[in-house]
């Protein structure tokens, strides 16, 4: 019999967005009970990884239309801008809650919150804690949930299937890893807080869990994917590992060299194609653009082999010492372990790498989903005020905001609620998702989960990298729907029932196969370069056709659907992009 679990509201994923969601739900409704489920220990969430900062207008010299400006531009004009409205008002809020709860933001000397420069942004707006922010607003977001005995938490759950039916959601199936029990989380509301999907690529910042589980349960219970084409590469990853070295790097005036250690951004146009701006952007040029750069480096040799691929220089070495020990001691410390090199005497070898998924289940402004009860935050979720290249150190602030708001949505849906629903109908869906997984250990078949996960990292990497063309994207298509078969014919070689990490790689790669089809069927069908999204076959943006959503559709063992939906715009009217400063 399948063990049921009831519970007001259910949270999948316990990083930033899913603690912050449940603080909320804790707060502004104490008398609901809350099942916060994670495949790992809290704090071994992604959220933990992140360095740089969160933006957040703190400066009298900026504003928010300033940083209204930058994410819609830095979006290249897809963020829709309701949504962008409320989240550059809601974010100073969220930084200063986040202090009070103890986040230890770095002050200047005057005893204010400390900000620093970060790419695409005209003004210094990213409040920051030296270079572990994402581990400091972690350690500040658990710390903070265990005040409320509402929040239970399922630690190394892995969720499986969302239970829905007459278009609401009513619950997940969950695998107890330590067991290898499944259970049925029961609730009146859903979150799904679960990250993103960069491990559909081989080379990546994104830790081993960020497998887009979340996006592939709601994707599969009929919830579009959005824009899913916009894949970021951020420009500094240490080769060979992916581990990321931080925007906050050249917020601080690193600077990045090729192999004759000469400064080439001032060869590449970051802003509009002429005139130029009279100050370059240079190393603080957007994400998207100075990826591409080092593509066009690559293209011409003047790139620096390394035992890991091509590489660029990032320079620390003007900063001296002591700044590098103060603002950036996680990237010495890093650079030292990881490529034995100090960027104290020597420059750090690095190359763009995949770093954040800019679609993900399609949300409104509300956090809410077309399926009833069911709320989305955090990088698995497109809102979207990330559009076709999201601006760096506005991730861990969306996360705070859109949690914060999920929760909220979610907790005032489960206590106002009127359920008609057959309860053993659902026990049945519930039993089905079980019984599915069970199955998998009957499997004998010839195809393994390592293969099949390198076949699709290579496949992406190929068809739908940094540069795109409708040849490698048709290619990339046909593999991955072949690879769907095949991945019908995979065996698993542990059967056993605890801690099987066999059966939640299967899983997972499931899930990765499911989003990678849509990432590329939406990437063949948008014919624009926007953002991250660039085609050498159609080299230029296209408003008129493109200035569009793309929402990708579930169907099964085909191809998804693919359907458009206008962009919000409500103040800024698409333009080409400017960084640097005025025009001569």
């Amino acid at each position: 019999m399948l063990n049921k679990i009831n519970s007001d509201v259910v949270i999948i994923g316990a990083g930033g967005a899913g603690l912050r969601a449940a603080i909320e739900i804790a707060r502004s409704q104490p008398d609901l009970s809350i099942a916060l489920l994670s495949k790992v220990y809290p704090m071994r969430s992604h959220t933990v990884a992140a360095e740089g900062g969160a933006a957040g207008v703190a400066k009298d010299e900026d504003s928010f239309d300033n940083h209204f400006n930058d994410t819609v531009a830095g979006g290249d004009w897809l963020c829709d801008q309701d949504a962008v409205e409320y989240f550059i008002h809601q974010a100073p809020k969220e930084l200063t809650q986040m202090e009070h709860w103890g986040c230890p933001w770095s002050r200047t000397k005057e005893g204010k919150v400390a900000v620093r420069p970060f790419g695409g942004m005209k003004v210094e707006r990213t409040w920051y804690a030296a270079d572990k922010t994402g581990f400091h607003m972690l350690h500040t977001l658990f710390q903070t949930s265990l005040k409320y005995p509402g929040i239970k938490r399922y630690d190394e759950y892995y969720s499986i299937d969302l239970i829905s039916e007459n278009g609401q959601c009513y619950g997940v199936t969950a695998l107890d890893m330590r067991t290898g029990q499944i259970k049925f989380f029961r609730a009146k509301s859903v979150i799904i807080a679960t990250g993103g999907a960069g491990r559909v690529f081989p080379f990546t910042t994104n830790g081993a869990i960020k497998t887009g589980d979340g996006m592939a349960m709601a994707y599969r219970a009929g919830v579009p994917l959005k824009d899913m084409e916009f894949v970021q590469y951020h420009p500094t990853g240490l080769p060979g590992t992916g581990i990321l070295i931080t925007e906050g790097s050249r917020g601080e005036g690193g600077l990045l060299v090729n192999k004759n250690n000469y400064r080439y951004l001032q060869d590449y146009n970051l802003g509009p194609p002429d005139p130029w701006p009279r100050k370059k952007a240079m190393e603080l040029g957007p994400r998207d653009r100075l990826s591409q750069a080092f593509w066009q480096e690559q293209q011409k040799g003047n790139t620096i082999q390394t035992p890991f691929g091509d590489a660029v220089h990032l320079d620390l070495r003007h900063l001296g010492e002591e700044k590098i020990n103060e603002r950036l001691p996680m990237v010495r410390e890093l650079a030292i372990n990881y490529m034995g090199v100090d960027p104290v005497h020597e420059p750090i070898p690095v190359r763009p790498v995949v770093h954040y998924t800019m679609g993900g289940i399609d949300t409104d402004i509300e956090a809410a989903t077309r399926l009833k009860g069911l709320y989305a935050a955090g990088e698995c979720a497109c809102v979207s005020i990330n559009g076709a290249n999201r601006l760096g150190s506005n991730s861990l602030t969306e996360l705070l905001v859109f949690g914060s708001k999920a929760g909220a949505n979610a907790a005032e849906f489960a206590s106002k609620t009127s359920e008609q629903v057959d309860e053993a109908l659902l026990e049945n869906m519930a039993k089905q998702s079980a019984d599915k997984v069970a199955q998998l250990f009957h499997h004998q078949g010839k195809e393994t989960i390592p293969g099949l996960r390198n076949e699709m990292n290579t496949i992406m990497e190929a068809g739908a990298g940094i540069y795109r063309t409708e040849s490698s994207l048709k290619d990339a298509v046909n593999q991955l729907t072949q690879l769907k078969s095949r991945f019908a014919d995979i065996e698993l070689t542990d059967k056993s029932n605890v801690y099987n990490t066999d059966l939640i790689q299967a899983l997972e790669l499931g899930s990765m196969i499911d989003v990678a089809r849509a990432m590329a069927v939406s990437a063949l069908n948008r014919q624009e370069s926007r953002g991250s999204h660039q085609r050498l076959d159609y080299v230029e943006r296209d408003d008129k056709n493109f200035l569009r959503h793309t929402l990708a559709t579930f169907a099964g063992d085909d191809n998804p659907t693919i359907d458009y939906r206008d962009v919000v715009i409500t103040k800024s009217q698409p333009a080409e992009r400017v960084y640097g400063g005025e025009s001569k």
